[in-house]
């Protein structure tokens, strides 16, 4: 067994041992999707918590700024009645870096997302790159400087192990992003003062594994990871779910 294999047999059976959690223990799933996408991009997670008896809602944010998208975030934290296991998609990572200094907060969980340290945005680690990542010819600002991804693209780079159709469907569906919204900068990390757990995706076209690893290791994160695109959480919904449960866990 190799030692990403036993990494995550131990991952997953740490989490199937977790109790049932209801809704009337005070403790909720807070589901942050990233760039290009609304709180369906959670579909297939989604249920797997439910049956585990977890309270789960997904965040549906706006996608016009760093800002916004942090306090529509806050928002659905401060409207849950207890303790919050925090979770973050892609640029989804980056705002529940920020959102997830509130005290409900008790655990992180990103999902092949960034983790921005303090003064960092998504725009400058991603220009940090030796050179511009191939995807980002797919890429059309309109002309107010929202940003979509062609079909071809999507299917290409972003999201290439779920099947066509589907792939397809997440093209039409996408949500625009203002371009600005990747250029917000973190104030305060969460993770440096709130236990974190990250799923790795290994075949990851967008967020290089290497630097997800980076990431991981910055925030001492508890880590699995998947052989997956970029969207786990559609093509290997269970080991996403499985990291949410061992979080879920560790809170209790």
């Amino acid at each position: 067994m190799s030692i990403k294999t036993a990494v995550a047999a131990a991952a997953f059976g740490a989490a199937t041992m977790v109790p049932a959690v209801h809704a009337a223990d005070n403790l909720s799933v807070v589901l942050v999707h990233g760039a290009w996408a609304n709180g369906s991009s959670w579909s297939e997670v989604v249920p797997l918590l439910q049956q585990r008896g977890l309270h789960v809602i997904a965040v549906h944010n706006p996608a016009s700024s760093f800002e916004a998208d942090v306090a529509a975030t806050r928002r659905v934290i401060d409207d849950q009645p207890g303790e919050v296991i925090l979770v973050g998609h892609s640029y989804g990572g980056a705002v529940i870096t920020e959102a997830g200094n509130s005290d409900k907060v008790v655990g992180l969980v990103y999902v092949a997302a960034f983790a921005p340290e303090v003064g960092q945005s998504v725009n400058a680690i991603v220009s940090a790159a030796p050179e511009p990542p191939p995807w980002q010819g797919e890429i059309h600002a309109d002309a107010q400087g929202w940003l979509t991804w062609s079909a071809a693209g999507m299917a290409r780079y972003f999201a290439p192990d779920i099947a066509p159709e589907a792939a397809a469907l997440l093209a039409a569906t996408q949500a625009p992003l203002f371009s600005g919204a990747f250029d917000g900068q973190v104030t305060a990390a969460a993770f440096s003062s709130k236990p974190s757990w990250y799923v790795i995706a290994d075949n990851d076209q967008i967020i290089p594994p290497g630097l997800q690893q980076m990431f991981a290791d910055t925030m001492k994160a508890t880590s699995v990871h998947v052989a997956s695109s970029h969207v786990p959480m559609l093509s290997h919904p269970q080991v996403v779910a499985d990291a949410i449960l061992a979080a879920v866990a560790g809170a209790q």
